[in-house]
């Protein structure tokens, strides 16, 4: 699984980071994603996904 933000569409929700916070962080200065981890192991797929399902912003994509 591979796991890309795009910084320009977030809101800064937060969403991400309350459903996968091992993947998702946000900046201190304005909310913004970031990601932690592009890979994460087959484990955390159904999180990561309901992160992306959550994102108000659709600023999370998956492939695989």
């Amino acid at each position: 699984m591979k796991v890309t933000v795009d910084q320009d569409t977030c809101v800064g929700a937060g969403q991400c980071v309350l459903a996968a916070d091992d993947v998702f962080d946000q900046r201190d200065e304005d909310g913004i994603v970031v990601l932690l981890d592009s890979a994460p192991a087959a484990d955390r797929k159904a999180d990561v996904q309901h992160a992306a399902a959550v994102c108000p912003a659709s600023a999370i994509t998956i492939d695989g």
